[in-house]
């Protein structure tokens, strides 16, 4: 089996490496350092048959094209309060990791409404944090436990669930069609807890719409799953809704920092300004490149101090965010 698994992906890569600039430079940027496990990925996904594995990963690739996903985390989702309304009804959160360092990944299926926001909003939301935690979470889980780690855990919590979640039924075959094609083999298991008496009409509807790579990841366990998710993660990384003996509503029973799917989390807060700093630092490459850009000054400044202190507080801000190495003093500023 191992000379067969180093046989496809020597096939792969050969393939890869007759692809344009444009392909192999979002596959880069993909696979964060780890061409090989990235393979093994959509190989697993397709059964180990390298032709159909290749077709995926180049499909992959020109929808990551298409759609600008190297560039999404430049994107943040505004105002602060749309943010923060998708936050609300699309809940999503990281509350730990496992023993072995897997990131472990809370979503309130039951009590999200996805009511707050246009589907493209949700889409993107949930995009931006699968490129987070491919590009920022897993590199740095890998660094931490020294050994690569390119998988997450999800704790998918039914509570509250309806059968008028069937309603959202669009946008949730938007959204696993979308993990199932570009993001394969990125979980190790889904677990499901405290699911009520209507989960298994709605299981009947969803289940058809999964790979059945997918549904073999799923574990149903009884009540809040407290003591079997235990046996894989500790106390502190157990979702809010796991942490007690009966089920109940996430939101309610969840307070402040304990709630991971709150924009209040740290999780939630280091995103979005990882988002706006990138986007930061890109509108600072434009303007870069555009060898210009426009400062607000005050008026009534007869002596001029005002002004050079607010050009140099700008200027400074290009430096850091845009990466600039050079000096900025021989920069000649024209004025009235």
């Amino acid at each position: 089996m191992a000379v067969a698994c180093q046989d496809a992906i020597k096939q792969f890569s050969a393939l890869l490496d007759k692809v344009d600039e444009q392909l192999k430079a979002t596959f880069q940027n993909m696979h964060q350092g780890y061409p090989t496990a990235t393979m093994m990925r959509y190989l697993k996904a397709r059964d180990w048959c390298v032709p159909k594995a290749y077709k995926m990963l180049v499909d992959c690739l020109n929808w990551r094209i298409q759609n600008h996903i190297d560039d999404i985390l430049k994107k943040p989702i505004i105002p602060a309060d749309l943010y923060r309304a998708v936050r609300d009804s699309q809940l999503v959160g990281l509350s730990g990791y496992s023993k072995e360092g897997l990131p472990v990944f809370a979503i309130g299926v039951g009590l999200s409404t996805l009511d707050k926001a246009s589907v493209n909003q949700y889409v993107q939301s949930h995009i931006q944090i699968n490129e987070y935690r491919d590009r920022v979470i897993l590199p740095n889980a890998t660094k931490k436990y020294g050994r690569h780690i390119g998988k997450c855990v999800k704790v998918l919590d039914m509570t509250g669930l309806k059968l008028s979640a069937l309603s959202h039924i669009k946008l949730m075959t938007i959204i696993t069609t979308i993990d199932d094609l570009n993001y394969p083999e990125k979980t190790q298991t889904y677990y499901v807890v405290n699911a009520p008496y209507v989960f298994s009409a709605c299981w009947k509807v969803v289940k058809p719409l999964l790979q059945e790579r997918t549904r073999r990841k799923i574990q149903i366990l009884q009540g809040c799953g407290r003591d079997e998710l235990l046996k894989i993660m500790d106390y502190d990384s157990l979702p809010h809704f796991c942490r007690r003996e009966r089920n109940g509503s996430s939101r309610i029973s969840s307070a402040g920092a304990d709630d991971c799917y709150s924009l209040d989390h740290p999780f939630h807060q280091q995103l979005y300004n990882y988002i706006k700093q990138q986007a930061l630092i890109q509108e600072y490459a434009t303007l870069r490149k555009q060898g210009r850009f426009n400062i607000e000054v005050p008026i009534a400044d007869t002596e001029g101090t005002k002004v050079v202190k607010k050009l140099e507080s700008e200027l400074h801000k290009v430096r850091d965010h845009s990466g600039l190495t050079h000096p900025l003093n021989c920069l000649h500023i024209s004025g009235a």
